[in-house]
């Protein structure tokens, strides 16, 4: 089983471009090869493949984390399968994963939802769609530091709160209050339990 993130940047019309894509092109690149594991089309619209697919949810987290810190954001749907074809490009790839990836991507506008995923069982996907609503009624709000925070964080999971505040410049009080401002910790156990039903999926 593999899994594919699709998105794209919201209201990137509104902004110059330049500007999002070069830190776009930055958060993709640490996921592996362009274009064969990711790629950015159409202007405002990417794809990348996480091979494990228990680190997905963390990784559209982390992508979200980074986008919130430039005071952008992205739409994206995670699909989970299997890939039947690996072309040179990622979107000319194909599979199960894919298949659900980008027809689940086709509805989120019209659910205004920033964020879904799609497997091949329907009451984990019922679950953990509605987990994800409730998380996102604080992710789609994280301000430049609460986003920054979180990505640092999430790139950097042995560290201490000290220690984070060194990367970040700031005192371990502040580290504190950050990490309550960006619900860390609920993030966490969302992706704790999110890893467990992955696993559930793949054993199955």
């Amino acid at each position: 089983m593999t899994s594919v993130i699709t998105g794209d940047i919201i209201g990137s019309r509104q902004q110059k471009s330049k500007h999002w894509v070069e830190d776009l092109k930055k958060i993709l690149g640490s996921f592996g090869e362009t274009p064969i594991q990711w790629e950015i089309y159409r202007g405002d619209e990417f794809q990348v493949e996480i091979k494990k697919p228990e680190d997905t949810l963390l990784a559209a987290i982390l992508i979200k984390a980074h986008l919130r810190t430039i005071k952008s954001d992205a739409r994206m749907s995670i699909g989970f399968g299997d890939k039947t074809h690996t072309a040179e490009r990622i979107s000319e790839s194909n599979g199960s994963a894919f298949i659900n990836s980008g027809e689940l991507f086709e509805t989120l506008k019209k659910q205004k939802v920033t964020l879904a995923m799609r497997t091949a069982n329907q009451e984990i996907d019922e679950k953990m769609n509605l987990m994800l609503q409730l998380a996102l009624t604080f992710m789609d709000n994280w301000l430049v530091q609460s986003a920054e925070f979180v990505a640092v964080a999430i790139e950097n999971p042995t560290l201490s709160q000290e220690e984070l505040g060194q990367k970040l410049g700031i005192n371990q009080a502040a580290v504190s209050r950050r990490q309550k401002r960006a619900q860390f910790d609920l993030v966490l156990n969302l992706d704790r339990y999110f890893r467990k039903q992955i696993k559930q999926l793949t054993a199955s």
